[in-house]
């Protein structure tokens, strides 16, 4: 039986239900008819009163498994993509509750190291909506949380009616209705979410849940999420059609932004029932292999590559971070992270320790403490420049309420006047300390702000912020181990009442033909003494495909009204923006920086890591060209208008998505600079 379309478009109107905006203000908690509802469902799915004509069943899953990683600070950013597995299963049901599945195809590959062992239970699919009780992890993650739709369910679950949807499939017209889950004791391993229902005949359509923080076994699980779909067939049987999970992982003991995630993603189809299978095929473990060399055999119909391209849009367009949203206006402000509420916190290594020539070494530390799991949160860290002597340190308090937060912050802080690095910190540090090489031109700011943060849709952001600062200057006072510093121009002398308007656009994720990024700040502000200015910022980037090969725009650029100061100047040139010019040349109030890069995958030597891990076998080659320009300097800096535009040719190597290096040749200078780091990527948390 091959799978039917109306039967696709069945199960995606459910799952495009949008959450309620005030879901927990709406609802009402165990209403006659939402427990009516549940008594229904629960003696439909217990077999009291269920279809007894459906003995057993084969179906086909196909399923990819994705490990990733997360950095950078609020990690925000989309994951990174370091493994996928692409899985072929034969899936066998037989009533009551008997289940086995055999893998007959399973392919990998790695775009960073990895020795990841997935879980037996991770690698195939969940039969009759989990049974009585939910395990994951072959119960190291989660193990023997009730489900609300047992006998015992009604007792220690509650129940609330949501929107009803009704489909239109050419066998009948279904009506679903949404039945909103809590438990009624948040301190016992429980799970929180929405059931959809068959109104008819009280059978589970879909499950979008997460658990209560005691249901994870793991001190690791930072949350899962989980979305069952099941589709329609014969008319009569709900069976299961998609199934998506995201387990996060953060470090148990330092709050750094950096976090795991494992995310399967399956679609079950060609179905064939009551074939009569015997019980005796369902013994020994429920997941099975074929032999390796079976297995490698299969006959997959494009390349893997192709494959996780084409299932990233997908798994994009299903983000599980919606049904995170919704499951926590259902908790309400209770905690739904099995995180520790008190951990040392920073934002990355450079937090702990970072070198620059005007602090020279400078030590730090910091500390988060939270309530209402990632609601409510207070941090604090300090650090001390030891060739400077000064304390430095940021205190800030955020409350969050679904998309929107609002924060409080006070700080004392090293700042770069670039809007955007141009080196890692951990690299920074290091040239600095070793070769007085030091990619920033710094200031001092003390102050405090109030910021305003709205999410908008599943990748976008508004930030609103005003405050109040005081800028200072800053002299060279550290001695590198070779060479010389240059001098730190005095950007400070000032004080600022500053407001900000900000729109953010994040990248779409992993493994995707197609990205875009765009990040726009306005700024207003008034000197002391009675100046105004307005500042206009933004950077971004597209990808786009060229066959096998991509190609990559980056710009960033800014205008300025004439009163800007010093410190709030746009700077050009050299490592970063243009290779081949000096290191920050250029300047003014006017600035503008385009990258296009033609980035082409070849042929590159595999090397093991440890007992079952290699590396790719491809490195990324990207040559590039470079146009920048900017105009009108400000009073009191060095930076000075470009001559023209300037341009840089070169070309770019990167490797395990990690390591880049570059090449550029300035057209105006005639000069050739060579540079390495780590990619963009991981900035954020060095």
């Amino acid at each position: 039986m091959h799978r039917l379309a109306a039967l696709a478009v069945g199960a995606s109107a459910i799952a495009a239900l949008p959450p309620s905006p005030s879901v927990a203000a709406a609802q009402t908690w165990n209403s006659d008819a939402a427990l009516a509802l549940a008594r229904r469902a629960v003696l439909r799915r217990s077999g009291a009163v269920a279809d007894s004509s459906l003995h057993d069943y084969k179906a086909q899953a196909h399923g990819f498994l994705f490990f990733l990683g997360a950095f950078g600070q609020g990690l925000a950013d989309p994951p990174r993509l370091i493994k996928a597995d692409q899985l072929e299963l034969e899936v066998y049901w037989r009533a009551p509750a008997s289940s086995k599945q055999r893998v007959i195809g399973w392919r990998d590959q790695a775009q960073l190291p990895t020795d990841i062992n997935y879980h037996r239970d991770h690698l195939g699919i969940i039969q009759n909506n989990f049974g009585a009780a939910i395990r994951l992890g072959e119960g190291d993650e989660v193990r023997d949380v009730p489900h609300p739709l047992t006998p015992a369910g009604t007792d220690i679950y509650d129940f609330a009616l949501g929107d009803t949807t009704d489909i239109t499939l050419p066998e009948r017209e279904v009506r679903v209705v949404a039945l909103r889950v809590r438990p009624r004791d948040f301190t016992l391993p429980r799970i929180v979410g929405t059931l959809y229902l068959d109104v008819e005949t009280a059978d589970l359509v879909r499950m979008a849940f997460n658990f209560t923080p005691r249901a994870y076994l793991d001190p690791e699980l930072e949350d899962v999420s989980i979305v069952l779909d099941n589709a329609l067939w014969e008319r009569r049987y709900w069976l299961p059609y998609r199934q998506e999970i995201e387990i996060r992982r953060r470090a148990t003991w330092l709050d750094v932004p950096v976090r795991g995630i494992i995310r399967a993603r399956w679609e079950i189809d060609d179905y064939e029932l009551n074939l009569g299978l015997a019980q005796s095929w369902f013994a020994g473990d429920e997941i099975t292999f074929l032999p390796k060399a079976e297995r490698d055999s299969f006959p997959w119909h494009e390349p893997l590559a192709t494959a996780i391209q084409g299932v990233a849009e997908p798994v994009r367009q299903n983000d599980l971070e919606r049904v995170r949203t919704e499951v926590e206006e259902i908790a309400g402000r209770r905690a739904l992270t099995g995180l520790k509420a008190r951990r040392l916190g920073v934002r990355g290594v450079s937090d702990i320790v970072h070198s620059n020539r005007v602090e020279g070494l400078a030590l730090g530390a910091g500390i988060v403490l939270r309530s209402g799991g990632e609601r409510r949160e207070l941090r604090a860290r300090a650090s001390y420049g030891f060739a400077d002597d000064r304390a430095k340190g940021a205190l800030s308090a955020v409350d969050r309420r679904g998309r929107r937060s609002v924060e409080l912050s006070v700080y004392r802080e090293v700042r770069d006047v670039g809007d955007y690095p141009v080196i890692s910190p951990l690299f920074n540090s290091i040239t600095s300390q070793e070769f007085g090489r030091d990619y920033g031109d710094y200031y001092l700011a003390e102050g405090g702000r109030v910021t305003y943060r709205h999410g908008v849709g599943v990748r976008g952001e508004w930030r609103l912020s005003g405050g109040r600062e005081s800028i200072g200057s800053m002299e060279v006072a550290a001695t590198p181990a070779n060479g010389t510093f240059r001098w730190n121009p005095p950007l400070g002398g000032v004080g600022v009442d500053l407001g900000q308007l900000a729109f953010e656009r994040r990248s779409e994720g992993f493994a995707v033909r197609r990205d875009l990024h765009l990040e726009t700040v306005l700024e207003g502000g008034r000197v002391d003494g009675g100046a105004t200015y307005v500042r206009l910022s933004g950077n971004g980037h597209v990808l786009f495909p060229a066959g096998a090969t991509r190609l990559l725009v980056r710009a960033q650029g800014g205008v300025a009204s004439a009163d800007l100061p010093a410190h709030r100047a746009f700077v050009l040139g050299g490592r970063g923006t243009l290779l081949g010019d000096p290191f920050r040349a250029w300047g003014g109030r006017n600035v503008a920086l385009v990258h296009l890069e033609w980035r082409v995958p070849v042929p590159f030597l595999s090397l093991g890591v440890g007992t079952y891990a290699r590396t790719p076998r491809v490195l990324t080659v990207a040559p590039y060209v470079a146009c920048g320009w900017s105009a009108h300097p400000v009073a009191g800096t060095p930076w000075v208008a470009a001559s023209g535009t300037r341009t840089t040719l070169g070309i770019g190597f990167e490797w395990l998505g990690v390591f880049r290096w570059d090449a550029g040749y300035g057209t105006a200078t005639h000069a050739v600079v060579v540079t390495f780091d780590v990619t963009r990527d991981f900035w954020g948390i060095l």
